[in-house]
């Protein structure tokens, strides 16, 4: 199927964790033409840094598995994966990792850094950027805008915020 199909369903996750008041990422990890785990930011809900996307769809994808080794899997995500989830995607040896939105400020996929070409790993994923790029930045940067607007609001009426 096309990166697109598939991109829609980790985006479809993304929604999922905005209805949380979540960060909007969202991620799939499909094995022979099936999903097999989906993810998606819940790092307020449980309070763990731990909670990205990737991470949670990872812990599915070995649990239904029933190994660590995610061989033969591809990865769709709509933000680019931190330094955290990129380490995650090379340590469960996932083949390929597809993603939406550059991270200029986190990336380790080309954007600050990237892992997937280290020298030293014992496995090295194909990755591709880009994928429904502006779909992906827009449920971003709209989710942000309406925090920023919340916030002055906020303000306005002189309530304290965080």
């Amino acid at each position: 199927m096309e990166k697109e199909y598939w991109m829609k369903k980790a985006i479809d996750q993304a929604k999922k964790a905005q209805t949380y008041d979540e960060v909007p990422i969202g991620c799939i990890i499909v094995k022979d033409e099936k999903i097999i785990a989906r993810g998606s930011n819940r790092r307020e809900t449980k309070q763990s840094s731990l909670a990205h996307a990737e991470i949670l769809a990872i812990e599915k994808a070995c649990k239904k598995l029933g190994t660590w080794r995610l061989e033969g899997c591809d990865l769709y995500v709509t933000l680019e994966p931190c330094p955290m989830c990129s380490g995650a995607i090379i340590q469960s040896r996932i083949e390929h990792v597809y993603f939406g939105a550059y991270d200029p400020k986190g990336g380790c996929a080309g954007s600050c850094t990237n892992l997937f070409e280290v020298k030293g790993f014992n496995h090295y994923p194909s990755y591709e950027g880009g994928i429904m790029r502006s779909e992906c930045a827009k449920l971003l940067s709209d989710f942000f805008k309406e925090k920023r607007k919340q916030k002055k609001q906020l303000k306005k009426q002189g309530t304290p915020s965080e």
